[in-house]
């Protein structure tokens, strides 16, 4: 099977841990640019089904998303994943979804697009958005948010630890000047911590502190997982890739809580009837990239692959 242009990370694996029945019908969760959607495809038989999501503009405009249209058992949702529920229901799916992937990395293609404004090593416009025409730009949401509220955010999101300092440094710098581009942020953040960590730009953290606040991505992950334990079949795979420690905390935890029993009854004696059972079980381990896929995608090596099975 061939690896898609656009290299997918864990691609292998996550088609693997799908366990793709030819008949089945799948949901791909952030589209991106197809490479799982692709790999999906070549594996099922011509009556499964794929559905897939995304809330990007570009993705769904992508020369990928248009050639796949072509293929009459895929179709693709210009929105967020956790409208997963909904979706499904229209489509007769729910409660009948063999497999569903979530992938939960900002696409390469954004990152690479200096006009989105997700890079700090690019100049672009301060937006950051993920469907661009929705909500706030970055550059609005740090002209009006309280200082404590952005320390905060910087803090919880993007585990910064100068986060009282960076964002002091913005609160003052917007009543001179509103900030406008990526690298004015980025070089006020540099200016504005005490020393630098040598494998990390000191902006990394506060842009991604920022993307997941303004996208309130943390909510959706949530949201979507809930759903996705709704929509699967009795035996249907969900599997998670998280890129940092956030996003794999929100998924290790939701998979724990929803294996074995929910609730305690109560009464005494506790009769098997009685104990409320969560929606899923766990599947083995959690999976990292081998050492050859991180040398060649070095954006594996933070990913970890959580999978659970719908009871």
């Amino acid at each position: 099977m061939g690896m898609p242009s656009h290299q997918a990370v864990l691609y292998e694996q996550a088609l693997q841990q799908l366990k793709i029945k030819p008949d089945g019908i799948y949901l791909d969760c952030t589209f991106g640019r197809g490479g799982h959607s692709q790999g999906i495809l070549q594996l099922l038989g011509e009556n499964g089904k794929l559905l897939a999501f995304d809330r990007d503009n570009d993705a769904i405009d992508s020369q990928e998303a248009e050639k796949l249209r072509e293929d009459r058992r895929f179709s693709l949702h210009h929105g967020c994943f956790s409208e997963m529920a909904e979706v499904a229901a229209a489509l007769g799916y729910q409660g009948k979804v063999d497999g569903i992937l979530m992938d939960l990395g900002v696409s390469s293609p954004q990152l690479d697009n200096a006009a989105r404004g997700f890079s700090f090593l690019r100049d672009g416009a301060l937006d950051m958005r993920m469907n661009g025409g929705c909500g706030l730009t970055a550059a609005q949401y740090l002209q009006q948010v309280d200082e404590q509220e952005l320390a905060r955010v910087l803090f919880e999101y993007g585990e910064e630890r100068f986060s009282r300092r960076i964002a002091r440094a913005i609160v003052e710098q917007r009543r001179e000047q509103p900030l406008e581009t990526t690298l004015q942020l980025a070089r006020l953040i540099e200016n504005s911590v005490p020393f630098r960590d040598k494998y990390k730009h000191p902006a990394t953290r506060t842009f991604q502190a920022i993307r997941i606040e303004i996208n309130q991505e943390l909510e959706e992950i949530k949201a979507g997982l809930r759903q996705a334990a709704q929509v699967l079949a009795s035996g249907g795979r969900l599997v998670v890739i998280s890129f940092h420690s956030l996003e794999d905390r929100i998924v290790k935890r939701f998979i724990r809580a929803e294996s074995g029993p929910r609730s305690d009854p109560g009464r005494l004696p506790v009769k098997e009837q009685d104990i409320e059972h969560g929606l899923l079980k766990k599947v083995g381990k959690s999976i990292r990239a081998e050492s050859e896929e991180v040398r060649q995608n070095p954006r594996a090596r933070s990913a970890v692959m959580r999978v659970a099975e719908k009871v």
